[in-house]
């Protein structure tokens, strides 16, 4: 297998733990509105700073419950408290639908979803969703995308696969043939959704969906879920995250058909993607700033993606510097435990499944001076129970003081850029 979302989404024992799956109670946000109302009468500075950050101007002395209502339904995402009451009604009703074996008809045995990992699909069938299921998986958000004819590029592909999550070279051939060859097969259905969320992996995924349905024009009616935030969820990493009937809410109110305008915007994505001069990209992302793109998630995606190019002080691209900086704030710990700060709280909009993090560390050992230590643990094999600690010429070359290309010994690809030392 690849590095799929299987190891982003549903957390893999090396990973952290999902953080919410999106259900909201009724009652306990009731419970927390009252709360927030006495300590509003109190005049708690925590609780007239949630009301500032809400936007909601009132007194402490005319507060009423309906004010921390809005409060809290602000921040869980919603305009009012209706509106968040509605939402927690109508998902309770599909996860009653659901425990009854009764879930909505929502597609066809005919529909084909196609997801970037296998996190969603139990989701999907316990919803009650009947269609068929496709994973097409490659991390183009790691390693080499560069500009060639799609037989070599699947090879380059399937190499670097191998190489960097371990896997047999032969294996991971097949299966990017298998993966890549069932792309030319979506107009033997009649329905075909795309199921991604916000972050690079699956922004850069979709970009090249979007140049290859550019190009074949299957004949089949195609639709794109595309989310970036969940109501309930503050940090929202994936749709592996979510319950069964969140999934349907996905469903219902992210669907939107497939347009020329974003067939041609993902295009125009991929191509600077995988252009070797870093510049290109910078121009795509700069062009579409302030505009309402096509593809609404993609630009954010993209500028998390420009940001693992190399700092011109550090040399570190921005995963790189996260990780020693994680590090430099917490001493030695595991790398499961740096993995879990880089997830919930470090990384802007995190990305990586656990192998494409390992695999991440890997690569900076390469170098004359260590950025880190890894301590070996004979007795215990698991990568993520391995200790890593920061090294003078990693805390030299956070601040500045050392550039990492001046150290480096190998090669690094963002996109179709390749990184090597000075």
């Amino acid at each position: 297998m690849s590095a799929s979302r299987t190891s982003k989404s549903n957390h893999t024992q090396n990973a952290p733990k999902p953080i919410f799956d999106g259900r909201l109670n009724l009652e306990q946000q009731r419970k927390r509105a009252k709360e927030l109302l006495r300590d509003i009468r109190a005049e708690n500075p925590d609780a007239q700073s949630r009301a500032s950050q809400a936007g909601h101007k009132f007194t402490s002395e005319n507060a009423q419950l309906a004010d921390a209502q809005l409060i809290i339904a602000r921040e869980n995402g919603f305009a009012s408290w209706p509106k968040m009451k509605s939402h927690i009604d109508h998902i309770t009703e599909r996860n009653r639908q659901i425990a009854n074996g009764k879930p909505p008809v929502l597609d066809t045995q005919n529909t084909l979803h196609l997801r970037c990992g296998s996190d969603i699909r139990h989701g999907l069938e316990i919803a009650g969703f009947v269609g068929e299921f496709l994973e097409f998986a490659d991390p183009f958000c790691q390693g080499p995308v560069p500009d060639l004819p799609l037989n070599q590029f699947i090879e380059i592909r399937a190499k670097f696969i191998a190489e960097d999550y371990l896997i047999a070279p032969n294996d991971a051939l097949a299966r990017a043939k298998r993966e890549y060859g069932a792309l030319t097969t979506l107009g033997d259905f009649d329905h075909v959704v795309l199921w991604f969320e916000h972050d690079s992996y699956d922004q850069l995924i979709l970009a090249f969906l979007m140049d290859f349905f550019n190009a074949i024009r299957p004949n089949t009616t195609i639709e794109v879920i595309s989310v970036g935030e969940v109501p309930g969820i503050d940090r929202f990493i994936g749709l592996g995250q979510l319950s069964p009937e969140l999934l349907i809410w996905c469903w219902e109110s992210h669907r939107r058909p497939l347009t020329d305008a974003m067939l041609e915007f993902g295009s125009k994505a991929w191509h600077a993607i995988r252009s070797p001069d870093p510049k290109s990209l910078e121009t795509f992302i700069t062009s579409a700033q302030g505009t309402t793109a096509p593809l609404p998630h993609m630009i954010k995606a993209l500028e998390r993606h420009h940001a693992e190019l190399p700092d011109p002080k550090t040399g570190l691209g921005l995963t790189q510097k996260i990780t020693l900086q994680i590090l430099k704030d917490h001493g030695p710990i595991t790398a499961g435990k740096v993995f879990g700060h880089l997830m919930r709280s470090y990384d802007p909009l995190p990305f990586l499944g656990d192998l494409m993090f390992w695999a991440d560390i890997k690569g900076m050992m390469q170098c004359h001076e260590p950025l880190l230590t890894i301590t070996p643990n004979p007795e215990n094999p698991i990568w993520a129970e391995r200790i890593l600690a920061l090294t003078e010429t990693g805390d030299d070359t956070l601040t500045g003081n050392r550039n990492f290309l001046d150290n480096f010994t190998g090669i690094r690809w963002v996109g179709g850029v390749r990184v090597l030392a000075k």
